[in-house]
Formats: structure tokens, sequence, C-alpha cells
């Protein structure tokens, strides 16, 4: 009984780290998470952005994303507008079946705004993302986000647009 107990101890605690590990997911929805990093803030930055590759299998659309790391946290489009790049909040992002849509600086990202407090290179992020599915069933996919100065090797990144000087 004795060994059973401190079995199913190691087990807990092994199932506990898994969840904290970067990049890691945990999932009841039928997207895959590749390359997701947050960009590093500074002291008295309030916003910073996170990126990565989505694939749904299926099929569904990025309905909403949270984070106790900052007040609001939503889904964003950067474009152009003739000589202008702007941004703003989407209600959704489609992601069509089988096709893998990436998040990053300077096109769809998400936005961590209101944050708590500067996000440090080396330390992680949590995000969650919510999925909507055809029929509407929603499903979420927790990650624990690496957080970096500059887009790690094989992660989401686009020719040196920022997102430090973003204000809201």
């Amino acid at each position: 009984m004795k060994k059973l107990i401190h079995s199913a101890a190691l087990a807990g605690a092994f199932v506990t780290a898994l969840a904290t590990l970067p990049g890691h997911a945990q999932t009841t929805a039928p997207v895959t998470v590749d390359g997701a990093w947050a960009r590093a803030s500074v002291q008295g930055q309030k916003a910073t952005g996170a990126f990565m590759r989505l694939t749904a299998k299926d099929g569904a659309r990025l309905v909403r994303a949270e984070s106790p790391a900052a007040g609001v946290t939503e889904v964003h489009e950067m474009k152009m507008e003739g000589d202008v790049m702007k941004m703003r909040a989407v209600p959704s992002l489609e992601l069509p079946a089988g096709k893998t849509v990436e998040l990053k600086p300077g096109g769809y990202h998400v936005m961590l705004l209101d944050l708590k407090a500067p996000l440090a290179s080396g330390t992680t992020v949590p995000v969650t993302l919510v999925f909507q599915d055809a029929k509407g069933s929603e499903s979420s996919l927790s990650l624990t986000v690496p957080v970096a100065a500059t887009p790690p090797a094989g992660a989401p990144a686009a020719g040196g647009m920022m997102m430090n000087g973003h204000k809201h």
C-alpha cells in the first residue's frame, strides 16, 4: 500500500511538471499549436504579443484568448491600409481544416494588454485559446508559452516588425 501511494504521488508530480513545461499544451481542442512564444516586455510597457502556428484538424475558429498575466487578451490583426500599418481586434480567426494559420509579428497575433507585470525573457506566460467548431461547440487549449526578446528558432517571425512600441 505504501508503495502504491508513493507511485501515485510521483505520477502526480510528473504530470504537474509536464503541464508547466514551456510550450506544453493541455488540450480538449482538436487544434495543434507549434512554435508558441511571447515577446518580452520592459518595466512600464503595458502590451505585448504572443505568436504561434495553429492547425485545426477539422477546421475551427479561434474565438477568444485569455491570460491571467494581462487585464485584456485579444486576437488581433495587423495589416497595411494604404501606407499605414493598422492593428485591430478581430472577433474570430478562421482555421481552415488541415491548414496551418500563422500568428506572427506583423500579422495575426494574440495581444496581451494591460500587463499586470513585465514579461521577462526566459520565463513563461499562461495563455488559454478558445476555439469553436462548425457546430458551435467551444473547446479550450491551455498553453505555457515561453517568453523571449526575439523569436526562438522555428517560431513564427516577421521581418523586423516590433510589437514593443504598440499603444492602445
